[in-house]
């Protein structure tokens, strides 16, 4: 495996550097990555809500940059989308509609087309897919790699190429996809900050929060590694939004989901 090691955190001030200013991706597709029937949204706010039925969504984000394509996320298992009843985990039901393959054929991207794919977290419901992307690169935080690739159960193969991070990285030098680290829903959660030029900039939160809600209150779902980190990580998050003015997309928030447009629709 060939590891890229991309280290020293740096505060969120200096993401404000002049390139950001104009710098920008060329397209961002919102690919349908499945969806999640849960029988108890209490899992994610404890406390509230205790019985009450939940559905959440599941995204993928395909962004083209002048120097390439990066994909954010592989979502649940494409074989999830055969299954007739979808794929039933205690009190969760998991449905694909689409596969993520058919997606991005449809867009005419093969994998080896993207030279990064940059997961948020290495929890199922986002790395279903990392296998179609043997040439892509892995970017990943060094916590979450550490964490993950020693179990029994690792993310994604041992000869994936992958890029370490323990700070904030711009991926293509230019500031236009910025992976940002958000620990808390697990020890090297990441999130993303996206520059284009119509639609300005967008935050995909990834787990860093679940839903509206939560976001509104800051709480903290029971589940997550660190409560304090997270609620950090949120703060970062809201700092930057209001730094840009950027748009805030959270990723398991399904009615904000039923909202935006996707593939083969796009933002620009």
């Amino acid at each position: 495996m060939k590891k890229i090691l991309v280290t020293g955190m740096a505060p969120v001030a200096m993401l404000l550097f002049s390139s950001l200013a104009f710098a920008q991706a060329d397209k961002l597709y919102v690919l349908d990555c499945g969806w999640s029937h849960n029988a108890d949204e209490s899992r994610w706010t404890p406390g509230l809500h205790v019985g009450e039925p939940i559905d959440m969504s599941e995204n993928c984000f395909l962004i083209h940059d002048k120097q390439g394509y990066f994909l954010w996320d592989t979502g649940y298992p494409d074989a999830v989308a055969a299954m007739p009843d979808g794929q039933v985990s205690g009190p969760t039901t998991v449905r694909r509609n689409r596969t993520l393959a058919a997606q991005l054929q449809e867009l005419g991207v093969k994998p080896s087309d993207i030279l990064y794919v940059g997961i948020s977290h290495t929890h199922p419901d986002h790395t279903g897919n990392i296998d179609q992307f043997p040439d892509s690169t892995i970017v990943i935080s060094k916590a979450e790699f550490d964490a993950t690739q020693k179990s029994q159960r690792p993310a994604f193969p041992a000869t994936h190429k992958v890029m370490l991070l323990e700070a904030d990285k711009d991926i293509f030098g230019d500031g236009a996809i910025t992976v940002l680290q958000t620990p808390g829903h697990t020890v090297g959660h990441q999130s993303l900050l996206v520059h284009l030029p119509k639609s300005g900039w967008i935050i995909l939160t990834g787990d860093a929060v679940h839903l509206k809600e939560n976001w509104e209150a800051r709480r903290v779902p029971g589940m997550n590694a660190d409560k304090e980190k997270t609620l950090t990580s949120m703060q970062k998050l809201a700092d930057l939004q209001a730094q840009h003015n950027a748009q805030l997309w959270i990723n398991h928030d399904k009615p904000q989901s039923d909202a935006l447009l996707h593939s083969p629709k796009f933002y620009e």
